[in-house]
């Protein structure tokens, strides 16, 4: 009786999945866009001040450790110790600090979920929830943002400028930003939020790698880690706009008391091995432009998702209902001859009787 249910809910189960695409296009929410976006930005507002593991742990300890940071190096100065000092404060600010971000991994998963059965139902279209979470999570990303900007800048005593203030906000926004949408799409394809966690991990650790702080990006081998892998890294990006937003227009002591004062355009392109024939805005650009390709994909995924994932769970539907079928209990005769299964035959065949019964 079990088997027998199961192959009738098998069955059930592909024609689910073959109507799904028509159910799905009948039952669309008829409220505007801007109707499903105002209220899905405000509801996943609320669950995110609402859940304490989603942001405000993470400002807690983005906060805790930009006081760290700007304790160790405290007042750095201008003297020649102080170009690796500044370059590993920068390169820990632009690279540890948006590490952190995977944190809220195991909410993007939960997230969804969410997602999936409510955009089964046909509540809202899947531009609108990317538009929606952005908008939502834009606010808690501002704030760990500045607070790590504002804490680290003044304790550390870069640049006085406040221009220079603004501009380490937002290469801090724009990199927290895209590990987050990064960590949306790894959360769209893994099953479970331990194997997004190693490949988050994974992902973050390259980044980093060919940022440009552990290896000069003109030293990295050619083939694959600097084309095209540093040219699409959010992180050597964002690296060198930092770089350059604290060095440019400086000048450091030299090794030698009494040479002349090293510029700090000599150190980016000699010592770090940065480009400076372009403005650190055009970093800023594309940091801003991968996280809008990163969205995009996101995007396209998910509607990937949406047409092809019938298809795939129809077919494991159809060899699950052919496996079950193959089982010995659903055979019209019996798997080994038994004297427990006998053919039965005419009474008038039995003990000799060659004609019936009259």
């Amino acid at each position: 009786i079990s088997e027998t249910l199961c192959v009738v809910r098998t069955k059930e189960l592909i024609v689910l999945l073959q109507e799904g695409h028509d159910f799905e296009r009948k039952s669309k929410c008829e409220a505007k866009w801007w109707k499903q976006l105002s209220t899905l930005t405000r509801r996943s507002f609320v669950n995110m001040s609402r859940d304490v593991g989603y942001y405000w742990i993470r400002i807690t300890i983005y906060v805790a450790l930009s006081f760290c940071v700007g304790t160790i190096f405290y007042g750095v100065g201008s003297s020649y110790r102080a170009i690796f000092a500044r370059g590993a404060c920068g390169a820990f600010i632009s690279g540890f600090m948006t590490f952190m971000s995977i944190g809220g991994f195991p909410s993007f998963i939960e997230e969804m979920k969410v997602f999936n059965k409510e955009r089964l139902n046909g509540y809202y279209g899947v531009g609108v929830y990317i538009l929606s979470n952005f908008l939502s999570s834009f606010p808690f990303v501002t704030v760990m943002s500045v607070a790590t900007g504002t804490i680290t800048y003044y304790m550390v005593k870069f640049r006085p400028e406040f221009s220079h203030f603004v501009y380490i906000c937002l290469d801090l926004i724009g990199c927290i930003a895209v590990v987050e949408s990064s960590m949306m799409i790894i959360a769209s394809l893994v099953p479970n939020f331990l194997m997004g966690l190693i490949i988050g991990a994974g992902y973050i650790g390259v980044m980093m790698m060919t940022a440009g702080f552990f290896r000069r990006i003109p030293d990295l081998p050619k083939f694959f880690w600097r084309y095209p892998i540093s040219y699409i890294n959010y992180a050597a990006w964002g690296l060198q706009g930092a770089y350059k937003n604290d060095m440019i227009g400086m000048e450091f002591e030299p090794l030698e008391p009494g040479g002349p004062k090293l510029k700090g355009e000599f150190i980016l392109k000699s010592v770090l091995g940065m480009e400076i024939d372009y403005s650190k805005w055009w970093d800023l650009g594309a940091v801003m432009m991968i996280l809008i390709v990163f969205r995009v994909l996101f995007f396209l995924i998910l509607k990937f998702k949406e047409r092809v994932g019938p298809l795939f769970y129809s077919i494991y539907a159809r060899q699950t209902l052919h496996r079950i079928k193959k089982r010995p209990s659903f055979r019209k005769g019996p798997s080994f001859p038994s004297k427990r299964h006998q053919s039965l035959h005419p009474l008038s065949s039995q003990e000799g009787l060659n004609s019936p019964i009259r």
